[in-house]
């Protein structure tokens, strides 16, 4: 009954593990297409410098 047990808790923390990191697959592409379109739409900068669209 145990081993039975100790499977089926297995399966179910693989299970939310693989649910969480498809989750975090897509958070990721979303935040990298951000990314790459804040360096296709820069603002103009002032004093002749290109803008950035972030404060690094």
């Amino acid at each position: 009954m145990v081993p039975l047990l100790l499977v089926l808790l297995l399966a179910l923390i693989l299970f939310g593990a693989g649910f969480a990191l498809k989750i975090l697959w897509w958070v990721a592409i979303v935040v990298l297409v951000l990314w790459l379109l804040g360096f296709i739409v820069r603002p103009a900068g002032s004093g002749g410098r290109k803008g950035r669209w972030y404060r690094w």
